[in-house]
């Protein structure tokens, strides 16, 4: 995948915040749940707006910092979770000291990253025990409307990597577990066309390709009465992944 789509997204930070769905409460609670008792401290790394950020902050954690590589992101994230300390960085390179946190959540980030480097560098920052976090928010296209609709978008980089298999995490981070969650949420035209805008194909296609997008999702729209102001369920599948950070591995030895 380019670095042009993986960088690409403050471009369309306003889009990205309100197109894209909150992550499940109970969904993100699951993935730290394998924290050492007391544990409070977690980043959230590839944070973008903060969609992940502000369920943290509304959970148990006392301390979270905001990693991101794009400015234009974090700008959008200090606006819509204010106090919480943010950091330019990437899951490969962490602004942060060994051993820092108790935790490191990615929220529809790891398909971005080299897993055998971010793991490494992850377990550098989280201490013995702590956890690495995994989430993603995927539209359920058992719905025909809504594979309708990826057809007309182009599938995500996060859909075709889960969709080939679970994702990759390396030493010191022991096995995955995982866990899912179905649920819908009630969007728009305009918020759905906010949605499309903020995905990394559609920000990095010509002029042509974007008119396209746009042209043959209000066909589909129009074809299910979607206009002004009316809503649809659009249901989703949220698929977490968590490991704990092994206590003693290879990668201490050298």
């Amino acid at each position: 995948m380019s670095d042009e789509m993986a960088t690409s997204f403050g471009t369309q930070a306003g889009s990205y915040e309100v197109g894209r769905p909150e992550y499940p409460f109970e969904a993100v609670a699951w993935m730290l749940e394998r924290m050492p008792e007391g544990s409070r401290r977690i980043a959230d790394v590839g944070a973008g707006t903060g969609k992940l950020t502000r369920a943290l902050v509304a959970g148990e954690a006392v301390e979270v910092v905001a990693v991101d590589p794009d400015p234009a992101m974090l700008a959008t994230l200090r606006d819509a979770v204010p106090g919480v300390p943010t950091f330019v960085g990437t899951a490969e390179r962490l602004p942060l000291p060994d051993a820092s946190v108790d935790g490191v959540v990615l929220g529809q980030a790891w398909h971005w990253v080299d897993p055998v480097a971010a793991s490494a560098e992850i377990g550098r920052v989280v201490r013995s025990g702590g956890v690495l976090g995994l989430i993603w928010n995927l539209r359920d296209e058992r719905a025909e409307w809504v594979r309708r609709l990826t057809e007309i978008m182009h599938g995500s980089n996060a859909e075709l990597m889960l969709a080939a298999g679970d994702p990759v995490v390396s030493e010191p981070f022991g096995g995955l577990e995982q866990e899912r969650w179905e649920w819908a949420r009630p969007v728009t035209r305009d918020v759905m066309h906010r949605m499309a805008a903020s995905r990394s194909y559609v920000i990095t296609a010509d002029e042509a390709e974007r008119s396209r997008i746009r042209r043959d999702m209000d066909a589909l729209f129009d074809e299910l009465g979607l206009h002004d102001d009316a809503t649809i369920e659009l249901p989703y599948v949220t698929r977490a992944f968590r490991a704990v950070r092994d206590s003693y591995s290879s990668q201490e030895m050298t």
